[in-house]
């Protein structure tokens, strides 16, 4: 419900005509920096991540008339906190991420592992890491299905890797 009521602008269907760079990092612990400087207002950083999209690997703050080049270390987001309802199969893994977004891993929100590293969907193409305090707390709603780690949510089924 927190979710559904957040508006985000149609980024995905504007493509303007005058690109350009705009000297913004995302580092890999998801802080947003313009000019190497740690951007210190939250309300403004949640601001551009409702703009934030990425087009084949490069991210970029896009308005109808101008899209922003921006740098991103791994990910824009960082899953920070976990609320679980339910349980075993029927829970419902609902994910906080470092901008205040609200995502509930399923089909349209899988969670996946790279290189060992866990991440959610979050919108679009882009992805929230999940903290490392968080993944250890995710790890206790599993359950070992044929040598792999598996937590359940919104019906979905995702593995968290092998057991050891």
């Amino acid at each position: 419900a927190a979710q559904a009521s957040k508006s985000f602008p149609p980024v995905a269907q504007w493509h303007p005509e005058q690109v350009g760079h705009i000297d913004i990092l995302i580092d890999g612990a998801g802080r947003w920096h313009h000019e190497g400087r740690l951007i210190q207002r939250q309300a403004l950083v949640n601001l551009f991540a409702t703009i934030l999209r990425c087009d084949d690997g490069v991210y970029c703050l896009v308005t109808p008339v101008e899209k922003l080049i921006i740098q991103v270390e791994d990910v824009p987001f960082v899953a920070v906190d976990l609320e679980v309802k339910g349980r075993g199969r029927d829970a419902n893994l609902l994910f906080t991420t470092s901008v205040n977004d609200h995502v509930v891993a399923g089909a349209d929100h899988p969670l996946s592992l790279r290189a060992g590293v866990p991440y959610l969907h979050v919108r679009g193409s882009l992805y929230a890491r999940i903290a490392r305090n968080v993944y250890y707390r995710l790890i206790e709603y599993g359950a070992e299905e044929a040598g792999q780690w598996v937590v359940y949510s919104a019906g979905e089924a995702f593995c968290l890797g092998a057991v050891e």
